[in-house]
């Protein structure tokens, strides 16, 4: 995976996801709402770990593993209580993984039940996340959307997605029949959820230094002024190809080190991005991290396998989680970066139904209102 993930992956905001319209599902990159059903996979809501409250989910990403049999979903959810902000035991983060069989099955079980009157559309093939990755947004208007149901513990098995295009079509087709029934035991969120947005992505290496240099300066002048930090000019300083290695005056900015005028130099070639994804690369701090960051994630508690990074999400997504209705309370949560781990092996066997929890760490903006 790694040699298809050289370059950094970036997901951007898309439409918004029209429940009357559209429905996603398991195979569906998106902000907001509520997790979709994976075949074979069941569990509760997860709970906050300071305040007990339900957590809200707050994106999914569809992103399978080359040469794996498995299709793959990470939901991360937040919570929005004031006090459980900037804080990682307020995120969970849940990886999930079926086989083209488990749908199969899942369809079978649903038996001579009518799918929703929808029209098929193309499925999206599991190798979009890899080296021909260019959209976490396809709409699979064909697809049920539900809610996820409870049941017990994970997996374990190595990762990398690569799915024939044949297969991830049967997997499309299947979807037509396939209806997940609704009971008392199905996950309901527990209060309210933010509003849904497909994601959208495009290669960071699109981005050169000159197609945002003009809103970058702007950027960084302001920075420059409200901080007392002297970032050096952006851009290669002369000398061929490759190198590319930031330099900044020693001149110290107010949060005590140079590493928010990296991130803000990175970011300002793209000020929409809302995610950041390397699996196996590095994460983009915005503070310097009190430990030594790789050391201080836990291992997988289910193999024992070390955990590596995954992606991140990034200050411009905060302004678009908003309540998914006007009349219900106001929801918000505030972070600078999460940056989320999961398995080296990606650990998973068919046949358990639970999904395997990763981690989170989050590091809180050093000035929110940059970003406003």
């Amino acid at each position: 995976m790694a040699a298809y993930l050289e370059n950094t992956l970036i997901g951007l905001c898309d439409e918004a996801i029209e429940r009357k319209k559209t429905i996603s599902t398991f195979l569906t990159s998106k902000i907001g709402g509520e997790p979709d059903k994976i075949p074979a996979v069941c569990f509760r809501y997860p709970s906050c770990t300071v305040c007990k409250s339900a957590l809200t989910h707050v994106v999914q990403v569809y992103c399978p593993l080359d040469a794996s049999p498995y299709h793959r979903t990470i939901n991360v959810f937040a919570c929005t209580n004031t006090d459980c902000q900037g804080k990682s035991d307020g995120w969970k983060v849940l990886r999930s993984q079926c086989l083209d069989s488990d749908v199969k099955l899942s369809t079978g079980a649903a038996g001579a039940q009518q799918a929703p009157h929808v029209q098929p559309a193309a499925p999206m093939a599991s190798t979009d996340w890899c080296a021909d990755a260019d959209d976490w947004g396809v709409e699979e208007e064909d697809c049920c959307s539900s809610t996820w149901t409870t049941s017990q513990t994970p997996t374990v098995q190595p990762s990398s997605m690569a799915v024939t295009e044949s297969a991830a079509a049967d997997v499309g087709s299947q979807f037509q029949s396939l209806s997940i029934s609704t009971t008392e035991e199905d996950c309901q969120p527990a209060g309210p959820t933010f509003q849904e947005y497909y994601i959208s992505v495009v290669e960071e290496g699109d981005f050169t230094a000159d197609s945002g240099m003009e809103h970058a300066q702007d950027l960084l002048r302001e920075y420059e002024e409200r901080e007392g930090a002297s970032v050096m000019e952006l851009g290669d300083s002369g000398g061929g190809g490759g190198g590319g290695e930031e330099k900044y005056e020693k001149t110290e900015a107010r949060h005590g080190d140079a590493v928010f005028s990296g991130f803000m130099k990175k970011v300002s070639l793209c000020p929409e991005q809302i995610l950041r994804y390397c699996r196996n690369g590095s994460p983009l701090l915005i503070s310097k991290p009190p430990l030594d960051l790789e050391k201080s994630v836990p291992k997988c508690s289910h193999c024992g396998s070390g955990r590596t990074f995954e992606f991140q999400l990034m200050p411009a997504l905060v302004s678009l989680l908003c309540s998914n209705n006007a009349s219900e309370t106001e929801l918000a949560v505030e972070f600078g970066t999460v940056m989320v781990y999961t398995c080296q092996s990606s650990c998973w066997k068919s046949g358990l139904s639970s999904p395997v929890e990763e981690c989170a760490v989050v590091q809180q903006d050093p000035d929110q209102k940059f970003f406003k």
